[in-house]
């Protein structure tokens, strides 16, 4: 009898045993478990915090249609007519860009124009007068572009697709003359290369290894 009730209480003190384990087990899982929702709620705590404090810096960009012309192609079933946009967007702060668009429909093409001139935009050099820093030529293809600095309340003397580039570019005065082609979309490419082939005084100085008082 006595051995009989040695091994029952053996028999329950292991049962005691594996209760406590399993359940010091499943306060540790629960434990980790809150820790990693906690450690969550901290992330995601932080981030909106980050997120709140970045500013948000937005451009508005003020657009110019330049050209609107008619396009056709020639396929087995006969002539298939579409649209062809050109457009110019700036900021007036030295921000400018173009692109083109096609489409079955003029808004749609405008749309696209659009679209493609924001992500292909030049970053342009101005003096505090609102003109350029010096003459310069700018050439793409058959096309050329003459630049000139103007006098204060001269204003902007250009045409065509160079007035769009440069009022949208912000200048004040400026001389241009267009000395080639006169392609809308060349000579846009021939003034933004001009444009952007510009010296700052700066820069010049740099390059001559002076100061800005010493040119």
């Amino acid at each position: 009898m006595s051995l009989i009730l040695e091994n029952n209480d053996i028999v329950q003190e292991e049962n005691i045993n594996t209760v406590v384990d399993e359940t010091n087990s499943s306060s540790q899982v629960e434990a980790l478990d809150s820790n990693k929702d906690q450690a969550k709620s901290d992330k995601n705590i932080s981030n909106q915090s980050n997120m709140s404090s970045t500013p948000v810096v937005s451009t508005v960009f003020e657009e110019k249609i330049v050209n609107i012309k008619r396009i056709s192609k020639t396929t087995k079933g006969g002539r298939v007519m579409r649209f062809s946009a050109l457009v110019i967007i700036g900021d007036k702060k030295g921000v400018v860009g173009f692109g083109m668009g096609k489409s079955n429909e003029v808004p749609d093409a405008i749309k696209k124009a659009i679209k493609n001139a924001n992500n292909n935009l030049f970053t342009i050099k101005m003096n505090k007068r609102g003109t350029v820093y010096h003459e310069v030529i700018g050439k793409h293809g058959a096309s050329k572009i003459l630049l000139k600095p103007a006098p204060v309340g001269k204003g902007i003397v250009a045409g065509g697709a160079a007035r769009a580039v440069v009022e949208l570019a912000g200048f004040q005065d400026v001389y241009t003359k267009s000395l080639g082609s006169n392609s809308p979309i060349n000579v846009i490419r021939a003034t933004i290369n001009g444009l952007t082939k510009q010296f700052s005084p700066s820069e010049i100085a740099k390059a001559r290894d002076k100061n800005i008082t010493e040119l």
